[in-house]
């Protein structure tokens, strides 16, 4: 029987699990000190332990990973997403080490990895994109401002290299301009030892959506339909949803078209996710970027079309039959909206809350709910990693009755010893605008207040309003499209980070 190591933990790592015992393969699965005792340990059929819970020093250290992955015999190694799932050196590594790699080639991970590099593939596939400048050093101040001018105010400064936009940053004048650029500069070449940087035209009422494909290298690819990943905060998406509300079907057509076309000209292998900015006010589409891993919310798409993902992957890697290999098989029924579920405290600007789960109930799930669930009663959360415990999906004929179907069963959850994010998913879900599908990515932050009252006692706002700034301080490094990095200061005074993924 063959052998699959997952680099990865929680719930991803269960998930890939699962598809492993439907195809009949083996899982090893790796953990740190701090999840010695984690319910994806426990449910693999092999575990190695791979180091202190640091994860620059477990999770994110691929030499250990290949050496446990020698040293089981796997024939294959799956990276789930966050972590390693993007490092194209990684992935070389395990493709130099006669290892089978579930995901596309290092050149490509490289390639869509720089913005700068993706914007230019995309442009040469025939894909919008949206208005922008780069290699900005080259030019003079003058010239400078004559094309931003030209792109019109606000502008978008963000980082070239990897991090999904690390310290990106909105300017809305000229006079701006300049600091930020450097900002973003200094923070990208810490971040990444490459400080180039590029401009891009800010969509102030965007919607974001983005399109899973599925590549057959020189065949091909198809696409799986779309999810829009509008309800954000601070960049980390919370629900996603398919089909897209209240966007001409031809549009998505379209977006799904350049999804395609991105994705062959590049020749891609395997799952990744192309992602689109959708400007609401000029009915117009732009390119964002492509990410060359599973998704977070990729259950959304499997409940539209029936279609396991995790196992096309694997099937693929290991060059097993696909059981479609054109457009006109895959069909999209119904609607799925998906819902993360964070160990964070809205009421104290979600505030991370580890400790130990000292109760978890969950109510049988009815028809139409999926769980996606990375902890058991009395598992403890820990702070050295992403705070998402878990991931609740829905899925029905109608939008509406999707939204309703999770509403009722978030209600019913019973999760004690740690705080979480249910109350505020449920306001999310019950707000009007949402429900009506007017709203776009900035409509949590624009409306953070109203939706917490939502969900305080008697609309008190007094917990949300007592917070003291000073114990709440957002790294620089916040603002991330693929990940996010908090650094916060708990009551014992003790500093605690925490990495969020896409």
């Amino acid at each position: 029987m063959k052998k699959i190591l997952i680099a990865n933990r929680g719930e991803i790592a269960i998930r890939i699990i699962k598809s492993c015992k439907v195809l009949g393969y083996k899982s090893v699965a790796v953990y740190s000190d701090a999840d010695k005792n984690a319910k994806h340990v426990k449910r693999a059929d092999e575990a190695f332990h791979i180091g202190p819970s640091k994860s620059q020093e477990s999770y994110l250290n691929a030499d250990k990973i290949i050496k446990v992955a020698i040293e089981a015999k796997v024939d294959a190694i799956h990276p789930g997403f966050g972590f390693l799932s993007e490092n194209d050196q990684f992935a070389q590594k395990v493709i130099d080490n006669q290892i089978i790699w579930i995901g596309p080639k290092p050149e490509t991970i490289r390639s869509m990895g720089n913005k700068d590099v993706a914007r230019d593939l995309a442009l040469k596939s025939n894909v919008p994109i949206c208005p922008g400048l780069n290699e900005i050093d080259k030019l003079s101040k003058q010239h400078l401002k004559t094309e931003c001018e030209k792109i019109g105010f606000p502008i978008l400064v963000k980082s070239s290299a990897g991090g999904g936009g690390i310290g990106m940053n909105i300017v809305s004048n000229y006079e701006d301009l300049e600091k930020a650029i450097e900002k973003t500069s200094t923070l990208a070449k810490k971040a990444f030892g490459d400080g180039s940087i590029f401009l891009e035209k800010f969509i102030t009422n965007a919607r974001h959506i983005e399109i899973q494909v599925f590549g057959f290298g020189k065949k091909g690819s198809v696409h799986l339909f779309e999810r829009d990943c509008s309800m954000q905060r601070r960049y980390q998406k919370i629900i996603e949803e398919s089909p897209a509300p209240k966007i001409s079907r031809d549009t998505i057509d379209n977006m799904a078209l350049s999804a395609i076309k991105l994705a062959s000209y590049v020749n891609y292998q395997g799952a990744g996710t192309v992602e689109f900015i959708y400007d609401m006010d000029e009915q117009k589409y732009y390119f964002l970027e492509m990410n060359t891993r599973i998704q977070v919310e990729h259950p959304v798409t499997e409940l539209v079309t029936n279609n396991d993902l995790i196992s096309m992957q694997i099937n693929f890697a290991f060059n097993r039959k696909i059981k479609f290999l054109n457009q006109e098989k895959i069909s999209s029924y119904g609607h799925a909206i998906e819902c993360r579920v964070y160990a964070e405290d809205p009421e104290k600007n979600f505030l991370p809350s580890p400790g130990k789960i000292s109760k978890m109930i969950f109510p049988d799930p009815p028809n139409g709910i999926r769980l996606d669930w990375g902890f058991e009663e009395n598992e403890e959360i820990s702070f050295y990693y992403d705070p998402m415990i878990g991931k609740i999906i829905s899925h029905d004929l109608v939008r509406e009755d999707a939204i309703d179907k999770l509403i009722a069963y978030l209600k019913k959850i019973q999760i004690k010893g740690i705080k979480t994010n249910i109350p505020f998913l449920i306001s999310l879900l019950q707000d009007k605008n949402f429900q009506e599908g007017n709203h776009n990515t900035k409509y949590i932050e624009n409306n953070l207040n109203l939706l917490i009252s939502n969900i305080a006692p008697n609309n008190n706002l007094e917990n949300l309003n007592s917070v003291d700034p000073k114990k709440i301080k957002i790294s620089e490094t916040d603002k991330l499209g693929i990940m996010r990095k908090e650094s916060r200061s708990l009551d014992n005074g003790e500093k605690m980070k925490v990495v969020f993924f896409d």
